[in-house]
């Protein structure tokens, strides 16, 4: 307990607010949730090696030190950053010494264990088969890429989450009614458009939201009846982020149609602003690039058959670096996509197929093409009378493939579908020249 949060040694209010238990844990419900496995393992005080990684301010801290309140064993914490493998080999001495004293399990907790080199690493090895040592590792970074196997193996791997924007709420909330560790016990006034700028600026992490409010309030005005008053001008100060909203509600559209049709009219630089827009007020990364992914096959398609396999591999990485850095392979694609020669022949062939579909009459699959590889479909003729192309010239020979002729790709003479283009035509001309054959 601390005699008062306006000590001018208290620690930070982030430090002060972490939770007690795991019902005041905020997120992360998919492992904490009733009957979820990690929930009954921390519960039943049976946590053995595990790695937790995720962004920063989700929780892996305040994790640890409550699986290690749950675990009653010696808790000690290092931090990859600063320590080594000397301040590993004390805790190890500490821990032999712990467990044949009084038998008491020792829980190291390392921070930033991605920032451990391979020898380091390697040095937890022996201490956790032999069972000296419990260990929790916490990252920022996918432990697939940049924990060792060795120890990866030898741990269980959760990955946290981001705060949603509720979940930020509800933590800014606690804080300010809370009157022994938070804010409860001074007059705050929050405004709804300063609260809502922490809560976007902070991205998912608890710890800048605690941050700028509690510089908001440090920094924040006094009215004649001692209450402070934090405004939207306020809030922007404590985060030092100028807000960046979407005025109305139709704003987080009209943000991405625009993106989209820039990239659509080959601007690569109206493109980048919208981008830059979306990214700095706070829009899911992930939606932005599932939306370049669209734009790839829609309206690049086969003029740049490579406009896809950028698109994809954008979101490939954002996914495994994460923001900000996730910035850049969107910015990459995004100028690519731009710049790319454009065609619709794909999204207008599909959507004319798609109608045909609807309405009108259905086609049955051709006898010849119909599967053979099963047991007994050479006695229903499945398949017979099928024509390999790989056996002819050219690898092509004309036959019937739908019932009915229809025609819904017509590809543009743009980029490389214009070769695609005079690929058909070819096949078309050899095709003609084989049903006129006598």
């Amino acid at each position: 307990m601390y005699e008062s949060v306006n000590d001018a040694f208290s620690p930070p209010l982030a430090w002060r607010m972490r939770p007690r238990d795991l019902d005041e844990l905020v997120g992360q419900e998919h492992l904490l949730g009733p009957g979820r496995v990690l929930r009954r393992a921390i519960e039943a005080g049976r946590v053995s090696s595990i790695i937790l990684f995720g962004p920063p301010g989700c929780g892996k801290t305040a994790l640890a030190n409550l699986i290690a309140v749950r675990s009653k064993a010696w808790f000690k914490e290092l931090n990859a950053v600063t320590s080594g493998i000397a301040e590993v080999r004390e805790v190890i001495a500490d821990a032999e010494n712990a467990s044949r004293l009084n038998g008491k399990k020792t829980l190291l907790f390392i921070d930033e264990i991605h920032r451990f080199n391979k020898a380091q690493q390697s040095a937890l090895l022996p201490h956790i088969e032999r069972g000296i040592i419990s260990f929790i590792g916490a990252s920022t970074q996918n432990p697939f890429f940049s924990i060792i196997p060795a120890l990866s193996s030898r741990s269980l791997i959760f990955e946290l989450n981001p705060l949603t924007d509720d979940g930020i709420r509800t933590i800014l909330g606690k804080v300010l009614a809370d009157k022994e560790r938070g804010l409860g016990d001074k007059k705050v006034k929050v405004a709804q458009e300063a609260l809502d700028h922490i809560v976007m600026v902070s991205e998912g992490d608890a710890r800048r939201a605690l941050n700028s409010l509690e510089l908001a309030v440090l920094t924040g005005t006094t009215d004649q009846d001692e209450e402070v008053l934090i405004d939207l001008e306020t809030a922007v100060r404590s985060t030092q982020k100028k807000p960046v909203v979407y005025e109305d509600g139709d704003s987080h559209y009209d943000t991405i149609s625009a993106f989209i049709k820039s990239m659509r009219g080959s601007d690569p630089d109206a493109a980048l602003y919208w981008l830059a827009k979306m990214i700095y007020a706070g829009e899911d990364p992930l939606f932005i690039a599932r939306r370049i992914i669209i734009c790839a096959s829609e309206d690049v398609g086969n003029a740049d058959p490579q406009a896809l396999g950028i698109a994809v591999s954008a979101l490939r990485a954002l996914e495994a670096i994460g923001m900000p850095e996730g910035r850049i392979p969107l910015a990459q694609a995004t100028v690519y996509i731009a710049a790319a020669p454009k065609s619709n022949a794909v999204y207008t062939a599909i959507e004319a197929a798609l109608k045909d579909i609807e309405t009108g009459r259905v086609m049955q699959v051709p006898q010849h093409l119909k599967d053979s590889h099963y047991k007994g479909a050479s006695r229903l003729e499945r398949g017979k009378g099928y024509k390999y192309p790989h056996d002819f010239p050219g690898h092509f020979v004309e036959q019937e493939y739908l019932p009915d002729e229809k025609t819904f790709y017509k590809p543009s003479g743009e980029g490389y579908e214009a070769r695609i283009k005079e690929r058909l035509s070819v096949l078309g001309k050899m095709k003609k020249s084989i049903i006129e054959s006598p």
